[in-house]
């Protein structure tokens, strides 16, 4: 089992990165977000590593983070979902958007990337969204107040305001980062015009 590869690397393909490790080549397949981020040929690289044993073949899976590793699995447990089309959410979106996406039941953001129809952005959101939370990374944080607007049980104030925002031009995700950093400072008694107020405070930094 391989976990981690730490080399140099040899050649960049279109959905592969050829890694060498002391004279020993490894192919590792990876999503175009990593494969933009690793670096040119000739230079060092760390790679974390999914191993993927079959009856007649081995193939192994790059990512530039642990969390990007942990999301290629999780997305794997939906029904529908293989390697090539979790590599696809991956290029397409961060770790942190999916979980936003997840959590605010956004299933136009995730049907964004290639080979995933409306039915299995569905049964993404339906079948992670008590698991994105774990694995949102930084955008732990913001979760809870994203799973209640997307389930419609989000305090009045507090989606008037993402609707509001989001009326004026704003993705739901960027009107929603934007409120629940206005509520750290306005507090969880703010009406929706200071949260509208502050939110675009937020968006205009």
């Amino acid at each position: 089992m391989i976990g981690k590869l730490k080399g140099t690397i040899d050649e960049i393909g279109d959905d592969y990165a050829l890694i060498d490790v002391h004279g020993v080549c490894y192919v590792a397949f990876c999503s175009s977000r990593t494969l933009s981020r690793l670096g040119s040929p000739g230079e060092a690289a760390v790679l974390f590593i999914e191993t993927y044993v079959r009856e007649d073949q081995l193939k192994l899976f790059g990512f530039m983070t642990a969390l990007e590793r942990e999301w290629f699995n999780l997305l794997q447990s939906v029904q529908g979902v293989g390697a090539k089309v979790a590599l696809a959410l991956l290029s397409t979106l961060t770790p942190s958007e999916l979980a936003n996406a997840i959590a605010l039941q956004d299933k136009t953001a995730v049907s964004r990337a290639p080979g995933v129809g409306p039915k299995v952005a569905v049964r993404i959101i339906t079948e992670l969204k008590n698991k994105a939370p774990a694995f949102a990374g930084e955008a732990a944080a913001n979760i809870g107040l994203k799973q209640e607007l997307g389930e419609g049980v989000a305090p009045a104030p507090v989606a008037d305001a993402v609707s509001a925002l989001t009326n004026l031009g704003y993705s739901r995700e960027q009107a929603a980062n934007a409120i629940s950093a206005a509520l750290k400072n306005g507090g969880e008694g703010a009406d929706s015009a200071k949260l509208i107020r502050l939110g675009l405070k937020e968006l205009s930094r």
